[in-house]
């Protein structure tokens, strides 16, 4: 049985991955930790981040801001780290890579832990090559630690490295700065913030004459806790620094 760990277990999604690690008769609570400390589903949250010393795998759902130094940590006891911590752009993760070296333990950054998502963006992979260019909006709440999206981030890098040139007849000059949305490898991103939202993301594609939209909605956070799982028992199988839960499909 795997004794799994969950740092930021005070948060929304690791009090829900905590409850759900519990529930599975696969694998053992092996420690919380959040500096909040409090409770989630009857267990006791440690405000010091040794309760993970002894876990096989670690679930890192915290802030951008601790979450390469907690990673650090998790890498020194020789625990698996499944990271759903978003922020997580080219730069970060080639940061990650250099310090984390080969495995194991080995960790994997999930940038959407939701099968559909996972799919949305190999769908806009494939499309790529066939269309001149594309832009992708995605929309979140208005409590979202950062934007864009790591999902929206990789999506983009995605679908550069598929089509690495955007053709546009006409490039539109900014009125106002950031009108445009940011560029990530040449594919804008259009980041929207709204109470009543949760995490969405639409991908458009153009070519002459032709428009397709490949969307994705979360409507609750339980959709995401399958692929956590997933990640879970698949990340032993996976040396090193991995991606995305595309190798475990």
């Amino acid at each position: 049985m795997l004794r799994v760990g969950v740092s930021g277990a005070a948060g929304r999604m690791g009090g829900a991955v905590a409850a759900a690690i519990g529930a599975d008769p696969e694998f053992a609570v092996g420690g919380l930790f959040d500096p909040a400390g409090g409770q989630v589903g009857g267990m006791a949250i440690s405000t010091e981040p040794d309760t993970i010393e002894g876990c096989d795998v670690v679930v890192e759902f915290t802030n951008p801001a601790v979450v390469m130094d907690n990673l650090a940590t998790w890498r020194r006891m020789g625990v698996h780290a499944v990271v759903g911590t978003s922020g997580f752009t080219e730069e970060r993760i080639e940061a990650v890579r250099t310090s984390w070296g080969g495995g194991p333990p080995n960790c994997l950054i999930v940038p959407n832990f939701s099968i559909g998502a996972v799919l949305m963006m190999r769908f806009a992979e494939l499309a790529a090559p066939h269309f001149d260019a594309a832009e992708i909006v995605e929309l979140h709440h208005d409590r979202k630690a950062d934007a864009p999206s790591g999902t929206a981030a990789a999506t983009a890098s995605r679908i550069a490295e598929a089509n690495p040139e955007q053709r546009r007849a006409v490039e539109s000059s900014e009125l106002v700065p950031g009108a445009r949305g940011a560029s990530i490898a040449g594919v804008p991103v259009h980041a929207v913030r709204l109470p009543g939202l949760l995490a969405h993301q639409e991908v458009l594609f153009g070519a002459a004459g032709e428009v397709l939209r490949i969307r994705h909605d979360t409507t609750d956070r339980s959709s995401f806790l399958p692929g956590v799982l997933l990640a879970v028992r698949g990340i032993g199988e996976l040396p090193g620094v991995t991606v995305g839960l595309d190798a475990l499909l």
